[in-house]
């Protein structure tokens, strides 16, 4: 217990900077993924060829690889310097993005065509149909599949250990070659599995709330 209480400070921390990097994902890769749905589906071709291309790669690709590109390659290319934070988000955001996308995008097309001509009878614009009828239904329709993603998201926050970032899963490797004790990886486990407790209530209640409106 001693050992736990000496350690914990520092995994505290390292579990900081692993929601640090989950939060600013969440905000910031949902809007794009939106944004990347409604390129997806649009009448376009160019847009949407590219769209598809950019989540084919994303989703094709190991989320590894990415960060390592990004930190590692981005500069070599365009002899510039990115530090690992920013390096982490730009990566992180660049990949969930792409896989919220393709989940929204299943979402709009599963709103029945019915609704969009109903919608252009009542003298709504394709935008004021989006934003007013179909997403507010697309958020209901998505909630589990992108809780799965959410849940993901937070066990995939270890990956950034590559950038020597202090993160909850460095912390606890150096702790475990330092003293050739394996409690670390136990509280680890803990910390995971505490924080993916708290993510699926929240998601339970969200989804809960939005049954209120189902038919």
């Amino acid at each position: 217990m001693d050992y736990i209480i000496h350690i914990l400070p520092n995994m505290i921390q390292g579990l900081g900077v692993s929601a640090k990097i989950f939060l600013f994902t969440i905000v910031l890769s949902l809007p794009i993924g939106v944004l990347l749905a409604m390129v997806r589906i649009s009448k376009v071709g160019l847009f949407r060829r590219l769209a598809a291309m950019y989540i084919y790669v994303m989703r094709g690709t190991p989320l590894m690889l990415q960060i390592m590109f990004i930190y590692y390659g981005l500069p070599l290319m365009l002899n510039i310097q990115i530090n690992d934070f920013p390096a982490a988000i730009l990566a992180f955001v660049a990949n969930y993005a792409a896989y919220f996308a393709e989940i929204f995008r299943g979402g709009i097309q599963s709103i029945s065509k019915g609704q969009y001509e109903g919608a252009k009878v009542l003298g709504f614009t394709y935008k004021q149909t989006m934003w007013h009828i179909i997403l507010p239904q697309v958020v209901k329709r998505v909630i589990p599949p992108l809780g799965n993603e959410t849940i993901t998201l937070l066990k995939d926050t270890s990956l950034v250990y590559i950038l020597a970032m202090n993160d909850l899963m460095r912390v606890t490797r150096a702790f475990v070659q330092r003293d050739f004790d394996t409690t670390p990886f136990l509280v680890a486990a803990v910390f995971y599995l505490l924080c993916t407790a708290i993510l699926t209530k929240i998601l339970a209640y969200i989804e809960k709330r939005y049954a209120v409106y189902e038919d």
